[in-house]
């Protein structure tokens, strides 16, 4: 309910901050990208000198030791960051995905983490493992997005700023989301395709003002990379001739091969082959990843944390070894082309860039032939890629399979151990060797001379790609602007459509896979068909914890330490209900129906939570308290809920004001039918009794003090922790009215409403609590991101068959 003029300064204040987070992540990129070819540089330049001396004097082992030295370093480096920060590990993107879809994930967006994250990732690329770098750059974009609009920072606490702005997990979500597409439009030079993978992949809450926001995020980020990366390189500022830090290049036959042509509608048969084994290697690859990621979880991170750094070190010691004994041993001399040291003119017809050219690698083979094996390992992977691409000299078969095989197995390996690592540019070399080798035993035993082997290679990288992370629509986009190549479309996305598919029917993305693993309740687009058999009633948690609209201080303080609810119902007791509530030892209201097992469960929990009240800081609430669990322990032998029948028992201290404190409560007022006016959070009631909004008895609710919205977000987003503070200030007999707080009007749905009804409103609604309220007001249940789970969801349906 801002003004008009405060509004649009609102929004005017939003499209300068999605410009700078956009213009930050482009920085973000800028820095790993030049620390990276700064140290591969050095450590080729090295290495390189080392081999071509110690080939004539035969000194290899010294060339290899000098190799495993660098890497052995920076891989070190990599593995201290993450323990400094263990949340930096990875790609990122599974914990953004799960961000973005409702789930906070502990230090997922803090400074320290995007630290850790851009410096780790440099020295993980540098280090020779088989990570790539563009992965990380979606999570460092999210960080700066959930970031830099607040001004804060836990790492950075003397430096406060009075930015009154977006104090909202909204608000919050909307900056990631478009941090997370700057982050892939700065990795690819892409930001179409980094907009679109923020719709499709990360959030699950969506607006069209949105859309506009992030494209403009992504297109900032992207310009802002291709500004400073062009100077660096080029000298020539202002030129924009590298948009991101992965660049396809230039797709293009010889104009002398008039046969050649990019692809042809008969190679469509071939790229829906290519997309069907991508799809098997994908998921082949998933498998073995999980198995990994489960072997880790049982036998790694149990273990102290070094055993970790030491598991990155054997990763990175094997990997450095079979590169260099591969390249030695399994390398073949190839014969360069005419082409590939001639002029700049020739190149430019033969379409290959003078990287192409300067990253051949002449290893162990004589002059005028090049190691084609070394090629491809001691270079780094955006250079391979480019020369699977672009290079007209060929690969022999035997080397490709062998790169494909060896790659395959040791980024599997990689990704998932504790260093800073992406997945995207390893699945696409891998890929493109798989492109590259079909093309040439179609060339070699078909005899299709008119086939690009550069289109090849890229369906490959397509295929493989999608085959492990299971995207469509964003990678089709991604993998067009990356060409600069709209003729690439068609086959494109029916190559990642089939080959998506054909994984699918295997298992799920790798990206899925891991946030499995982490037990994270993630939400599905939508619910299976077979779940409309459930209603809500039957997924619903009816044990309800809830608050009145005037609640004591004490009631408060003892709901609040012991549950670990972020929301509570605002309700009434309607006592006219009363009398037909109670029937033998099934509860019934309003067709809901609560078993016998259900209330020994909740006399359980309850007793618990007696129990646990005796730990509060202040003796005045303890001695409150400890006057209402003085009650005798029921023998365990004698049937719990006959007891609670025939004599009184108290659950917690008393919740409505006009009640003595002392008095009891009967089983009947314990499941007394209660109206429902509205919800209120968790961090807004720790608010209210950190700032001592509350009144007497004596006084009327009135002479309550009030706070103002920004004095009630000024703690946002770290709120404190009820078990933290000091309350012996307070009276627990105050009481304070939450109705001015709550929210009076959200979203609630029947007790016979379809699961999938529920589903849909509560996930593009972006709701955290659903009440289920009956036709005369009464909430009977709360449904919560837990209840909607595809495991929660199958265990009911199971239950719902047994009933029939």
């Amino acid at each position: 309910s801002l003004p008009k003029q405060k509004a649009q300064r609102y929004e005017a204040v939003k499209w300068v901050m999605v410009f700078a987070i956009g213009v930050c992540t482009g920085l973000v990129g800028l820095f790993v990208d030049f620390f990276v070819r700064l140290f591969t540089q050095l450590k080729f330049r090295v290495v390189q000198s080392s081999v071509e001396e110690c080939t004539e004097k035969g000194c290899l082992a010294l060339s290899l030791l000098e190799l495993l030295g660098f890497n052995l370093t920076f891989v070190f480096l990599a593995s201290l960051l993450v323990l400094i920060q263990p949340v930096a590990a990875g790609s990122g993107i599974p914990e953004i995905k799960c961000y973005l879809n409702g789930v906070k994930v502990p230090g997922v967006v803090r400074l320290r983490t995007v630290v850790c994250k851009a410096m780790g990732v440099l020295f993980s690329v540098a280090g020779g493992l088989f990570v790539g770098k563009e992965g990380p750059m979606i999570h460092s974009g999210a960080v700066v997005g959930a970031g830099l609009p607040q001004f804060q920072s836990i790492s950075l606490r003397k430096i406060q700023f009075n930015f009154p702005y977006f104090r909202s997990d909204r608000d919050k979500r909307d900056f990631v989301s478009a941090g997370a597409a700057a982050g892939v439009a700065a990795a690819f030079g892409a930001p179409i395709g980094g907009t679109l993978f923020s719709l499709e992949e990360g959030s699950s809450f969506w607006n069209q003002g949105l859309t506009w926001k992030v494209l403009f995020c992504s297109m900032a980020a992207t310009f802002t990379l291709n500004f400073f990366r062009s100077g660096i390189q080029f000298g020539s500022w202002g030129s924009f001739q590298l948009p991101g830090l992965l660049n396809f290049g230039e797709f293009k036959c010889s104009e002398s091969d008039k046969k050649c042509h990019l692809w042809t509608a008969v190679d469509l048969g071939f790229f829906i082959l290519m997309g069907i084994v991508g799809g098997l290697l994908g998921a082949t690859f998933n498998c073995l990843n999980k198995r990994l990621a489960k072997y880790r979880m049982r036998n790694v991170h149990p273990k102290p944390k070094l055993v970790r750094v030491l598991e990155s070190l054997l990763v990175s010691l094997t990997t450095t070894v079979v590169v260099f004994v591969a390249s030695m041993v399994l390398g073949e001399c190839r014969q360069m082309s005419s082409t590939s040291h001639s002029g700049n003119d020739t190149l430019s017809l033969q379409g290959m860039s003078e990287d192409v050219n300067s990253s051949i690698k002449t290893f162990f083979c004589p002059n005028e032939t090049y190691n084609d094996m070394a090629t491809l390992f001691f270079n780094p992977q955006e250079s391979a890629i480019l020369q699977l691409f672009h290079q007209d000299g060929t690969f022999s078969p035997v080397t490709l399979s062998l790169f494909f095989l060896l790659y395959f197995l040791l980024s599997c390996w990689t990704y998932g151990i504790s260093v800073p690592s992406g997945l995207f540019v390893p699945s696409l070399l891998c890929g493109a060797a798989f492109g590259r080798l079909v093309a040439n035993l179609l060339k070699s035993y078909i005899g299709l001379d008119h086939i690009y082997s550069g289109t090849f290679a890229l369906i490959g990288a397509a295929a493989f790609l999608g085959g492990v992370v299971r995207m469509t629509i964003s990678l089709t986009v991604i993998l067009i602007e990356s060409t600069n190549e709209i003729t690439y479309g068609l086959p494109i996305m029916i190559t990642l459509m089939v080959a998506k598919w054909t994984g699918d029917f295997f298992n799920k993305g790798i990206y899925d896979i891991h946030v499995n693993l982490r037990g994270v309740p993630l939400l599905e687009w939508e619910t299976e068909v077979e779940m409309d058999k459930l209603r809500a009633s039957d997924i619903m948690e009816p044990n309800l914890t809830y608050v009145y609209p005037h609640t004591r201080i004490q009631s408060l303080v003892s709901i609040l330490r012991t549950t670990v609810h972020h929301a509570f119902p605002v309700v009434t007791e309607n006592r006219g209900n009363e009398r037909e509530f109670m029937k033998g030892n099934q509860l019934i209201s309003n067709n809901i129906k609560f078993k016998k097992s259900s209330i020994l469960t909740r006399a359980g929990e309850q007793r618990k939570r007696s129990q646990s009240m005796k730990s509060y800081p202040s003796s005045e609430l303890r001695n409150m308290c400890d006057e209402h669990i003085a009650t005798e322990e029921p023998p365990e032998k004698e049937d719990l809920l006959q007891q609670m029948l025939e004599r009184r028992y108290t659950p917690y201290p008393n919740l409505y004001p006009d009640q003595s404190p002392s008095e009891e409560w009967t089983m009947e007022e314990r499941f007394r039918p209660l109206t429902f006016h509205g919800l209120i959070l968790r961090s807004q009631l720790v608010t209210l009794l950190v700032r001592g909004v509350c009144y007497s008895e004596s006084q009327s609710s009135a002479s309550q003090p009030r706070l103002s919205h920004a004095e009630m977000s000024e703690d946002y987003p770290r709120y404190p922790d009820i078990h933290d503070l000091d309350l012996t200030l307070l009276n627990p007999r105050m009481i304070v009215d939450v109705t001015p707080y709550m929210n009076p009007s959200p979203f609630a749905v029947s007790p016979n409403t379809h699961v999938s009804q529920v589903f849909n409103l509560f996930r593009t609604m972006g709701l955290r609590h659903l009440p289920v309220v009956n036709a005369v007001g009464e909430i009977v249940g709360i449904i919560t991101r837990h209840n909607l789970t595809h495991e929660f969801l199958q265990a009911r349906l199971r239950q719902h068959y047994q009933t029939i």
